[in-house]
């Protein structure tokens, strides 16, 4: 029978549950078992996929094109697992699957109630996830903090699963927070054991608490934390916080996290075999300290969360490359015709991440310009690769007034636009183009050089497509459209074959990057620019 493991938070957000589920997800799986996570959140919106960067930071898109909370994406960077649709849960999504079948009549008129109708939502989305991908361990973070009315339904759904699948196959873990106060010098367990007994008021009862600190804890702690939350000695964890995010699997499992967890649900299963993990942690720590200085240049740079997949597949390559990326955060509102030349001089490659809207958009098109012009390694990711189009077309092709319809609406030459046409999956009204798409590679191209193959497949999240009517003048200028949809349709990417990375994507590379298997663009991105570092010495 499938286990069920809840994974609640306590005392602040922002502890780590979602790297604590992940990281547990990786051990279980390192002892042969099939794991699937997912995610509830407690926000009305529907799905992240209209909430502003700033807000929520990255929305995280899945094979088959869900619009995510960021979370599944440690889940997949960790655990090495696609995730799908049944992922991720809103209190918007559940409201408006309930008020749907209510419309529909399926709940024979009855009264619509919190208590059966919207936790039997719940609790069917966290079956499904189990049904779906015939795991044996399925891990379930719940978002916010025992406390906060809007997470209520939630832990009440999965006290109701708790029950349904009995106590030996569900099991509950709490994050908390232990603050260490200055003054008197010590650590604190009573905002622990406040959360404990708001959760146990809620009918649930942790089988395990993970206490997040920054500095170790004193041995008191575990004791007390124990006796007074009714949870056995070693089912008390520390989880302290790490200058390297990937080691939080060994440092669990030296607590013995997954051991307990096994004993605690009655998995019989082999020690997790860590040793690839190991040595991609060992490497990381092992590398030289030469920085690259990679220049992300974007719109919500004052969010880093809102990049967040793109920080750590820049990270990856930097692991597999022996360097360490030093990521320059550049306001692209910041950037102007009269200071470029002097932000971007020192950078060693440029990368555009994806974005929507106008803002900050000539600050971008600079910056492109700045990397073709001094041979600066390049690398537009969906919006990136929209930019250079436009860059190229303006300074090389002489079409001044090139631009995107997104932009600008009465623009003559629109070299982007949304293209109703090219797909039959988008609607003329503007969907998003989401989740994995094909890709035909260009034989002799940078990308063939990165990928090694000729077909592939990628996450897209846009709207607005390379205008095909600008195909032939902008080959004609040697631009090298290097990527095309199968069908021949749609452009993907762009490339300027000649240099050593000068390359624009449609889709989101980042999304499938793992840091011990860097994505192959990543890679040659990172490559180029640690060549340029050594061309034009390190920096200090």
């Amino acid at each position: 029978m499938t286990k069920y493991i809840f994974v609640t938070g306590g005392v602040v957000s922002g502890l780590g549950k979602g790297i604590t589920a992940a990281s547990l997800g990786r051990l279980l799986k390192a002892r042969g078992l099939k794991v699937a996570a997912q995610k509830l959140d407690p926000y009305i919106n529907v799905d992240p996929g209209t909430m502003s960067p700033y807000q929520h930071g990255e929305v995280y898109v899945t094979e088959d094109g869900a619009e995510t909370d960021l979370d599944l994406g440690h889940y997949e960077r960790f655990i090495d697992e696609d995730l799908n649709k049944y992922s991720n849960l809103t209190t918007g999504k559940v409201y408006w699957n309930v008020l749907n079948k209510e419309r529909r009549g399926e709940y024979l008129g009855s009264t619509v109630q919190v208590i059966p109708h919207i936790t039997n939502e719940i609790k069917e989305f966290v079956y499904s996830v189990g049904k779906k991908t015939g795991a044996d361990v399925v891990i379930t973070e719940i978002g916010g903090t025992i406390g906060d009315i809007e997470s209520q339904p939630f832990i009440e759904a999965v006290r109701q699963i708790s029950l349904e699948v009995g106590r030996s196959n569900s099991l509950f873990i709490h994050v908390t927070l232990v603050p260490f106060l200055r003054g008197s010098d010590e650590h604190k367990s009573k905002p622990t054991q406040h959360s404990v007994k708001e959760l146990q008021g809620m009918g649930v009862n942790p089988n395990i608490i993970v206490l997040r600190c920054d500095e170790p804890l004193e041995p008191s702690i575990f004791k007390k934390i124990s006796l007074f939350c009714n949870v056995e000695p070693d089912c008390v964890i520390e989880n302290i916080t790490l200058p390297i995010l990937y080691e939080a699997p060994l440092m669990l499992e030296k607590a013995n996290f997954s051991s307990v967890v096994c004993r605690e649900l009655g998995i019989s299963a082999p020690e997790p075999q860590l040793d690839e993990w190991r040595e991609m942690v060992e490497r990381i720590k092992a590398s030289e300290p030469n920085n690259v200085k990679i220049g992300l240049v974007g719109k919500y740079v004052g969010l880093h969360d809102a990049y967040l997949s793109v920080a750590e597949a820049l990270r990856h390559a930097g692991f597999f490359h022996n360097s360490h990326i030093d990521i320059q955060w550049i306001d692209s509102e910041d950037i102007t015709p009269e200071n470029y030349g002097e932000k971007l001089s020192d950078i060693d490659g440029i990368l555009i991440p994806g974005g929507f809207g106008s803002r900050g958009i000539e600050g971008m098109i600079l910056a492109a310009k700045y990397a073709r012009e001094n041979n600066v390694p390049y690398f537009g990711i969906c919006l990136g690769m929209q930019i250079a189009v436009i860059e190229y077309a303006r300074n090389v092709a002489g079409i001044s007034d090139a631009n995107s319809g997104e932009f600008d609406e009465l623009c003559k030459h629109k070299v982007i636009d949304f293209m109703p046409g090219q797909s039959d999956d988008i609607d003329k009204g503007g969907t998003l183009r989401l989740g994995a798409y094909p890709c035909v590679i260009k034989r002799g191209s940078t990308m063939e050089r990165c990928y090694g193959v000729n077909e592939i497949s990628e996450r897209h999240r846009h709207r607005y497509e390379f205008n095909n009517d600008y195909r032939e003048a902008l080959e004609s200028c040697n631009l090298t459209l290097s990527g095309i949809s199968p069908d021949g349709r749609l452009v993907e990417t762009v490339e300027l074959s000649d240099r050593p990375f000068h390359v624009g994507v449609q889709f989101h590379p980042e999304f499938k990057s793992r840091p011990n298997r860097p994505h192959p663009l990543f890679k040659g991105f990172v490559e180029a620019a640690v060549a340029h570092s050594a061309t034009f010495g390190k920096r200090k």
